[in-house]
Order: structure tokens, then sequence, then C-alpha cells
């Protein structure tokens, strides 16, 4: 037991350090647990043993399985990240002042690429402002020309509506009313007209019957 505490022991100040204690023997036989050979029939307590499979919850499967995957996927990154530092300390410490230089070369190449980002970006926008304001232009020329297009259509129908009551108003002067029933009925009596004829093909009065 005593050589267990004994590196304790001997990092402890000079003044308060026991004396040394005897090393212990390490012991000569290990107690290993056995293993059967491959020829070894069962035991007689598992003879008629059947493994039945441990029950498996299919959702808790499914909840398993996704934080397994992502479990990977966050090693797997910080895997790659912490191998990417130690690669790129170990290129610094290797390649020493080309390490700067290349740095140097890829924060410029970094930089042009912003640049031209940035230039394309602005070329982008105006092009979508242009677009956009066409296409505001255009709705706003098609709701005029749909609004002239009702204007239209509802002079041509109030026009409609003149003519309709102006043609009343013409047929108004022809209608029997009290005041000139007895002259319609004069005009009625003092022009007979006799609408029991035939007509040949022409359109032509062929044969009338005599007014009784």
């Amino acid at each position: 037991m005593w050589g267990l505490y004994r590196p304790l022991l001997l990092s402890l100040p000079f003044k308060r350090r026991p004396p040394a204690l005897p090393a212990v023997p390490p012991a000569r036989w290990v107690p290993v647990r056995g293993r059967k050979s491959r020829n070894d029939p069962p035991a007689k307590s598992k003879a008629g043993r059947l493994r039945v499979p441990t029950p498996v919850d299919p959702e808790e499967l499914l909840v398993v399985k996704e934080r397994y995957r992502q479990y990977v996927a966050i090693v797997g990154a910080l895997r790659g990240e912490f191998k990417e530092d130690m690669l790129r300390k170990r290129y610094e410490e290797e390649v020493g002042s080309l390490a700067a230089v290349r740095a140097k070369i890829e924060a410029d190449k970094h930089q042009r690429l912003m640049d031209f980002n940035n230039r394309e970006n602005e070329r982008l926008q105006k092009l979508r402002e242009e677009r956009l304001r066409r296409e505001a232009e255009e709705e706003q020329e098609q709701k005029l020309q749909a609004a002239i297009h009702r204007e239209k259509k509802q002079d041509e129908f109030l026009k409609e509506k003149e003519r309709e009551v102006l043609q009343l108003q013409e047929a108004v002067k022809n209608f029997i009313t009290l005041e000139n029933l007895d002259q319609r009925i004069e005009e009625v009596l003092d022009n007979p007209k006799n609408y029991n004829f035939a007509i040949d093909r022409e359109g032509r009065i062929t044969k009338r019957t005599v007014k009784r």
C-alpha cells in the first residue's frame, strides 16, 4: 500500500520527508479469468436457453440514430478543425517566412475577390433596380389602359342607355292614353286594315279576303 503513495511522499519538502520505504516487489502470479475453448460444450444451466432479442422502441431508435449522426458530424467537424489548425501551425513552423508571404498573398487574393464581389453586387443591384422600375412603369401603364378601357365601356353603356331613353320617348308619343283614346278609335275606323291575305314567293299579295 505504501508503494502507491511513494511518489507523493518523495515530492514533499526535505524536512517533512519520511525515511525511504522499501519498494513492494511485483506479484509473480496475476489472476486471470480463463475462457472456454471453442470445443467446450455449453454449461448445463444454459443448455436450453434461447437468446431473446432486446425489444427496441422505434421512436427511441430514430432519436438515438439522429443524435448519433449529429454527434459524428460535430466530432468530425471538430477533428477537421483541429487537424487543419495543427497542419497550419506545423506548416508555419516548417516554412517560416514563406508562410507569412503566402498568408499575405492569400489575404490580397481574398481582398481582390471581395472587391470583385462588391462590384458584382452593385452591378446586379443596379440591374435589379432598373428591372423593378421598368416593371413598375409597365404595371402603371397597364392600370392606366385598364382605367381608360373601363371609362370607354362606361361611356358606351351610358350612350346606349341614352339611345334607349330617346327611343322610348319617341315610342311614348304613339301610346294610347285616355286623352287620345277617342281619336285613335276614329283613326282605326277610318282606316280599316285587312291582314287576311296570301303572298307568293316574291312577296306580292295574290289573294285577299273581302272585309265584312
